[in-house]
């Protein structure tokens, strides 16, 4: 029988990383960030010949990398080094976050398909006086990404219909089509069952109620603000035609998992349990309405599960390939690098904005840029003592700064697409974005005035 200390040499045990390793394995070596530049050359340099940044995918570029990692550091075994990948790809904060990405699929599936984005909109649309329906509109779209938890979803529901209201009532499409755009991302970074939320706790290991409930510090305000801007006599006016919509108990049947995730999550249950919950109460109001019979509702559910497929599979990759990075010294060089520059608590802070909006410019998506720079994020909040719950937000805050400024976004493209019949440019859309730049603002503002009372 093969003895212990035998075993211990050769093989990895069950630990997790953190308890396998728990400092930096490798002095710093700057050749370990090589599979970092693979990356970036071969999906942003073909993003860029084809001026497509979905015309790659992105599990494609992070094989490419991972492979790379994987010829390097000739003093490990191929065996070893394959052991780490899959010991950074079965890590259990990438395996909970995988297993919150099904749910996730799930849920939103079964509530798109008993109408409950609809729903919302109808009601939104009661609460909010037609002489401010501009400024209302960026409030709907914030409610309704803050409860299903995508941005896209959001900017697909209610684009088509700012297009016709924008029309009927004398808007500027522009500016109605950026209120949908910045108020989605508003949802997108605050919601409980947002990729970006379930990515920047998972990485930092908070709860996803305590990083919302420290995010709304940042961009509570510039929300508010936006509402105000939106609200300027020189961009609202009184609607040249009522909309017309009634309550019915329908309506806030179909609504009702939205608030009760929202209630329940704000008081710390277990969003896995939440999404579970969900997707059984969509499928009892569906059953109950109509939209569908339960072999649909099987369908549903598992085409919602697998559209988080590519999310999925790049978490895992994302997951092995910084396990390898940080094992061959990649961790240790990029913080030693950083002391050049950051000094402090503050400059910390700016750090974690600026790798993650780097990040996310080549990149193209929020998530992918949170979940490949958490790590290091997680490093330098550790050595220069930033809150995890204030990591993960700073984390997720700029990733959507950047996300809802970017023309080869997928919101941005989504509602461009989506406009083609009034001939609007992603340029026009942005130009009538405000959210995204007032909140980089709070941002800063969060980074300056915290720091400073400290």
């Amino acid at each position: 029988m093969m003895s212990f200390h035998h075993l211990e040499n050769h093989h990895l045990s069950n630990k997790t990383v953190e308890e396998e390793f728990p400092k930096p394995w490798r002095v710093s070596s700057r050749k370990a960030l090589f599979p970092c530049v693979i990356f970036v050359a071969f999906y942003f340099g073909f993003a860029f010949a084809t001026k497509d940044f979905y015309k790659v995918p992105m599990t494609i570029a992070f094989l490419l990398s991972s492979a790379t990692a994987l010829c390097l550091n000739r003093q490990e075994s191929l065996h070893r080094k394959m052991e780490l990948f899959a010991l950074g790809m079965g890590h259990r904060d990438i395996m909970i976050m995988c297993l919150v990405f099904i749910c996730a699929g799930a849920f939103t599936a079964t509530a798109k398909a008993i109408g409950g984005v609809e729903a919302a909109v109808a009601l939104a649309q009661q609460w909010i006086p037609s002489s401010f329906m501009l400024s209302g509109f960026f409030m709907i779209a914030c409610f309704i990404s803050l409860a299903i938890g995508t941005s896209c979803g959001t900017i697909a529901a209610m684009v088509p219909i700012a297009v016709s209201l924008s029309q009927n009532m004398g808007f500027s499409s522009s500016l109605f089509i950026g209120a949908v755009v910045g108020g989605s991302m508003f949802g997108d970074n605050l919601s409980l069952i947002s990729d970006t939320t379930i990515a920047a706790t998972r990485t930092q290991g908070v709860k996803m109620r305590d990083k919302m409930l420290y995010n709304l510090k940042i961009v509570l305000l510039p929300a508010l603000v936006c509402v105000f801007v939106y609200a300027l006599p020189i961009f609202s006016h009184t609607a040249h035609a009522p909309i017309e919509s009634s309550l019915s108990a329908e309506i806030f049947v179909k609504t009702s998992t939205y608030f009760l995730l929202l209630f329940l999550g704000i008081f710390g249950i277990n969003v896995l349990f939440l999404l579970f919950l969900g997707t059984i109460l969509n499928t009892l109001i569906g059953l109950y309405y109509g939209a569908f019979s339960l072999l649909d509702a099987f369908s549903i559910i598992g085409k919602g599960t697998e559209e988080m497929t590519t999310t999925i599979l790049v978490s895992l990759l994302a997951g092995g390939l910084l396990v390898l990075i940080r094992y061959n010294g990649g961790i240790a060089y990029i913080l030693q690098i950083t002391h050049r520059w950051i000094r402090n608590r503050r400059t910390c802070e700016l750090g974690i904005c600026f790798l993650t909006g780097v990040m996310n410019l080549l990149t193209a998506n929020n998530t992918i840029a949170i979940i490949t720079s958490g790590a290091l994020a997680k490093e330098l909040g550790h050595h220069y003592g930033v809150n995890p719950k204030r990591t993960a937000s700073l984390l997720d805050t700029s990733s959507c700064i950047v996300q809802g400024m970017i023309p080869y976004g997928a919101q941005i493209l989504i509602a461009t697409s989506l406009s083609e019949s009034i001939h609007l440019s992603a340029f026009d859309i942005l130009q009538g974005c405000f959210y995204p730049p007032i909140m980089a603002l709070g941002v800063l503002g969060s980074i300056w005035f915290t720091n400073r009372r400290r």
